[in-house]
């Protein structure tokens, strides 16, 4: 496979440093951080790149990653290591805000126009969040906190990510890819956990605040039958006043059904596929698994890909739901 590694000055110089660059990796995670491209090379005059100039990294005239130059680390020898992020890295900036009535995919379309950020591929997520409140918070956590509660109510999960036009949000189940992941297929090795320790909650406690009464009006959806074998698991938030009992009701069913589960993760060590990144869905497959064969979709949380002396790996978090 042929990669291609450019930088691009404002001025307009492009400088194609391909063949100098050694140790590329590139980091996407599902929520939380932007995407990021590291690469080491030798400095020389003949590339006199800077911080805020462009890079763009492609495989076989794919486009793996865009962004900007944010940090350069040198030694004595000359030696540069490089670190570029893509668009979602301003998102970390801090903002207040008061979305009422909001989709998250509306909250992504304003805050972008702010900060004047491009969007790329958006989905409409459908659920109007009642309402957000926001006071000087990352941009960034603002976005997490409208697709959170988007999940809570629908049990939908959506990813934020720079798909190379503009920032995109897209509901993972759309993201699915026709990648088999299995023993006999690109993967080398793999850790696996089951657990109902990090994320699994069998009763959800809703409270919404009134102020007639001075006291919390309170809604729960439990499982009997998973409280009688794991024992109580409860999830308890305060919701906003604004939501009505028959809203409390939904978003209580939507949240039990989504943590009412172990919780698998998977950590895959593979030969590398271009393109792949958090967010997407693979298909992984493997003869056998605690005793029995394994065969489902899993969520890639964190996808770690490294290019080093002509072979490319990677390394994948992966999360999926338990039976």
């Amino acid at each position: 496979m042929a990669a291609e590694l450019l930088v691009g000055k404002k001025d307009g110089t492009i400088f194609n440093i391909s063949g100098s660059a050694t140790d590329v990796t590139l980091t996407t995670n599902r929520t939380g951080s932007p995407g990021c491209l590291k690469f080491t090379m030798l400095r020389t005059l003949d590339f006199g790149f800077s911080e805020g100039d462009a890079v763009r990294f492609s495989m076989d005239g794919e486009l793996q990653f865009f962004g900007w130059v944010f940090t350069r680390t040198m030694d004595r020898w000359g030696v540069m290591e490089v670190t570029c992020y893509d668009r979602l890295r301003y998102l970390k900036a801090n903002a207040s805000y008061a979305f009422y009535d909001q989709s998250a995919a509306d909250i992504l379309r304003q805050i972008a126009a702010d900060l004047q950020l491009s969007t790329g591929a958006v989905s409409d997520t459908g659920y109007k969040i009642p309402s957000l409140l926001e006071e000087d918070q990352s941009c960034l956590d603002i976005l997490n906190d409208a697709i959170q509660q988007t999940l809570l109510n629908t049990g939908k999960i959506y990813v934020l990510y720079d798909d190379g036009q503009g920032l995109a949000l897209q509901e993972a189940g759309e993201m699915k890819t026709d990648l088999l992941i299995g023993d006999k297929s690109l993967l080398t090795d793999y850790t696996y956990k089951s657990d109902i320790d990090q994320q699994t909650y069998n009763s959800i406690k809703l409270a919404r605040p009134n102020e007639e009464t001075g006291m919390a009006d309170v809604v729960i959806a439990l499982d009997s039958e998973t409280i009688s074998r794991w024992g109580l698991l409860q999830l308890y938030q305060k919701v906003d006043g604004s939501l009505n009992t028959a809203q409390m009701q939904a978003q209580a069913a939507a949240s039990l059904a989504y943590y009412n589960r172990p919780l698998q993760t998977m950590t895959v060590e593979a030969l590398g596929v271009p393109g792949l990144r958090a967010g997407q869905m693979v298909m992984l497959k493997l003869s056998e698994l605690d005793g029995k064969a394994f065969e489902r979709w899993l969520l890639i949380e964190k996808a770690a890909h490294r290019w080093e002396n002509g072979l490319h790996t990677m390394t994948l978090d992966l999360t999926g739901i338990g039976e």
